[in-house]
């Protein structure tokens, strides 16, 4: 239950992050406004409320499995909201850093 946990919370940061991100750059680029910037700012503030809830103490870990989720997060955000198609090396690229976000988290240790 407790990487199912994990994995929840990956994608829920996930969310905010790569939301909050496009919130903001629809504000400021695309001209939609201040209150778009204003939400992009909230959701940052809740992904970073969200690394906390990882049941692994280790900051550092958390945040380096989370940059192979955001990595390949972004591209399933590009697909569903800027209908961006992916070539085969992004895939490729998606899937190497989801492997190393499975090293990195969910490896057995040998408990301290």
């Amino acid at each position: 239950m407790t990487v199912l946990r994990s994995m929840l919370l990956f994608a829920l940061a996930a969310l905010f992050e790569i939301g909050g991100a496009w919130l903001i750059w629809q504000g400021w680029r695309e001209h939609r406004g201040l209150w778009f910037v204003a939400a992009g700012v909230i959701a940052l503030g809740a992904y970073g409320f969200v690394a906390t809830f990882q049941p692994d103490p280790n900051f550092g870990r958390i945040l380096a499995a989370y940059g192979g989720v955001f990595v390949a997060g972004s591209l399933g955000w590009a697909m569903a909201v800027d209908r961006f198609r992916p070539d085969r090396y992004d895939v490729i690229g998606a899937l190497i850093c989801l492997v190393g976000v499975a090293v990195i988290m969910y490896a057995p240790r040998p408990h301290r």
